[in-house]
């Protein structure tokens, strides 16, 4: 069980809030999603001690005190506020405010607050368990940053990262309860509440498997929370009953009692009913004494790539194979048609696996702006790859005139180019234009540039490719970090960008789905399972192929990730044909993806095999070539 929500109905639902999860709950205003953010931040700091950073956009630490003393003594919310407390009320809520001063309660209420600022704040803070963002506002404030639909799509997103980098169960409010935005953001848990009167329908819903519960809580707006109903309700679609968390150290549903730990109350009452020793906020305030910290996530098991078990994933391939085998009575070409027949559906289903619970969620059918569409149903769109298709001219003329000794030229070949080429930026949601131009690491996408870049090394093939046309050109994002790349050694001016469409960016997107393919297709290699190596040859390739405008895959179209993958690829080519450079060794072509011919021993510079990160020889050829007599 994770992190009690101080609503035992929702816990049971829940399984508490766990580490390395984002919830979101999302409520109209009045519907109680500030509330449900309160309840969880104060049974954590203020009953299991444990260390909660409060982010507040919009409320001040006053108007979370307030809430906080109304909901946990309980006392009317109204007339704390107004000031008309009894003197027993007085004392009791002057002592809370004192404990909850002392308690591990980290209030961060500035103007400025971004999710940079939240994530900043998250290793300073010992011990820290809990993130509540109180809240995300869909109405955009030029005030708050945390507001807006574009601003809360992209905090959504760097909240779930954050949840999963630092292992932290993070939960955030919204102010709206409309569906189409909702589904928009695609995030891992939704808790969606409506309210009726005095009860908040909670409707709990996981990305992948739709909706899992409905719940019936009790509004007490009386005392600014949200309770369990007086008998628990839950609706068909919930799921198995759940082992009941341990009951709360302090009840939050009990009669008026001061909080759980003794406290001596000042010796006059507090004359203000908002807090006078506030909670200190995380950018100002040192740590208290250290509280117990949560339990770690354990190591990932040994083996597997990068230590991770892939084990779930990689069987899904491995299972196929031995299908496909078993239906064809072991015909290894049969066998192998079939999967390559079933690759495109197996690809996507295999990379929506890989995805669940991942740091952010990626847009899958964004609209297609008017440069990324094909012109025709054969013909290509206005996206300049950098496809390569070089010759070392000066070394040729010089072989052709005699002023060079003849030479013996390595074939090599690169390994799963395309499959390497998903490590690479994607942008996760809609390109957004932005006609001022520039280059922002943190983004991803298309690129215009006034004119094609200028190349002056004869003995490295162009970035860019051989393409040669007047006027502006556009790229895409892994074409641009190449020649910023290249502008940095030297060898070319910085690309000059007028324009840009991009999202935010990661280099994760495709990592997960890269790892299970590559550990897989290596234990191929090593066990010479022909038919697994052309099956996973045939699903990265075809998933490039088809994200695009293709009929063969309808479950994503993102033709800005297919340039990008496939411009990567060319990169890492090139990036290639520059290390051998650098080591010593004469370029003579460089063809496509995954072609490279060079003059020299080219085993002292890259490892000879079939892996990804390995090179082989395909053939060996002399130059001048002879001329037959």
């Amino acid at each position: 069980m994770g992190l009690s929500t101080g609503i035992r109905t929702l816990d049971d639902a829940l399984g508490g809030l766990q580490p390395g999860r984002f919830y979101l709950v999302a409520a109209a205003p009045g519907a109680g999603s500030s509330l449900i953010a309160t309840a969880a931040a104060r049974t954590s700091a203020l009953d299991q001690h444990q260390p909660v950073l409060y982010a507040a956009s919009g409320l001040t630490r006053a108007d979370i005190a307030a809430r906080i003393v109304a909901a946990h003594l309980p006392v009317d919310y109204h007339r704390l506020r107004a000031g008309r407390l009894t003197p027993t009320e007085q004392d009791d809520t002057a002592a809370l405010h004192h404990h909850l001063a002392q308690a591990p309660l980290y209030i961060d209420d500035g103007s400025d607050l971004t999710t940079d600022a939240i994530t900043e704040s998250v290793p300073h803070l010992p011990g820290l368990a809990l993130v509540v963002v109180d809240r995300l506002q869909t109405t955009e404030d030029p005030r708050l940053p945390l507001s807006g639909p574009l601003q809360i799509t992209d905090a959504a997103q760097a909240l779930a990262h954050l949840a999963r980098t630092h292992e932290l169960p993070v939960l955030a409010a919204v102010d709206t309860d409309d569906p189409h935005l909702i589904a928009a953001l695609s995030l891992d848990i939704t808790i969606t509440l409506t309210r009726d009167a005095d009860q908040i329908h909670a409707t709990i819903t996981e990305r992948d498997l739709g909706p899992q519960a409905t719940l019936t809580l009790h509004a007490d707006l009386a005392h600014a929370r949200i309770t369990d109903p007086p008998t628990p309700y839950a609706s068909p679609t919930s799921p198995a009953p759940q082992t009941p968390p341990p009951p709360p150290a302090a009840s939050l549903h009990a009669p008026a009692q001061p909080p759980q730990t003794p406290l001596q109350a000042p010796t006059s009452p507090l004359p203000d009913p908002t807090p006078t020793e506030p909670a200190p906020t995380a950018h100002t305030a040192a740590p208290p004494k250290p509280s117990p910290r949560r339990t770690t996530a354990p190591p990932p098991p040994e083996g597997g790539y990068a230590n991770r078990d892939y084990s779930y994933f990689t069987g899904m391939i491995t299972r196929a194979v031995d299908e496909a085998l078993h239906d064809h009575d072991g015909d290894v070409t049969a066998a192998t048609e079939a999967l390559v027949k079933k690759a495109v559906p197996n690809a996507m289903t295999l990379f929506e696996a890989t995805r669940v619970g991942g740091n952010y969620e990626h847009t899958v059918y964004p609209e297609t702006l008017e440069f990324l569409r094909k012109k025709t149903k054969d013909g290509a769109d206005e996206i300049w790859e950098g496809r390569h298709n070089w010759t070392n001219t000066h070394l040729m003329e010089a072989l052709q005139n005699g002023t060079h000794p003849p030479i013996t030229v390595n074939a090599l070949d690169t390994n799963a180019s395309f499959l390497s080429a998903f490590k690479t930026h994607l942008p996760i949601g809609a390109l957004i234009h932005d006609p001022n131009g520039g280059f922002d690491p943190k983004r991803s996408g298309i690129y215009r540039l006034p004119a094609r870049p200028t190349w002056h090394h004869p003995h490295l093939p162009d970035p860019i490719g051989n393409r040669r046309e007047d006027g502006p050109v556009l790229l895409d994002d892994a074409t641009i970090r190449l020649l910023i790349r290249c502008a940095r050694l030297g060898l070319c001016e910085a690309p000059h960008i007028t324009e840009c469409w991009t999202s935010g960016t990661s280099e994760g997107l495709l990592e997960k789905f890269r790892r299970v393919l590559t550990e897989t297709r290596a234990n191929a290699v090593k066990a010479n399972e022909t038919v697994t190596v052309e099956y996973i040859k045939a699903m990265y390739s075809k998933f490039t192929s088809t994200i695009g405008e293709s009929s063969v895959n309808r479950d994503i179209r993102r033709p800005d990730w297919m340039h990008i993958i496939r411009s990567q690829a060319f990169a890492n080519l090139w990036y290639k044909s520059h290390r051998a450079h650098s080591n010593g060794l004469t370029v003579v072509r460089v063809r496509g993806t995954d072609e490279l011919h060079i003059i020299g021993d080219w085993r002292t510079v890259f490892t000879e095999g079939r892996l990804t990160t390995q090179m082989k020889q395909k053939d060996q050829y002399p130059l001048p070539r002879k001329s037959a007599r």
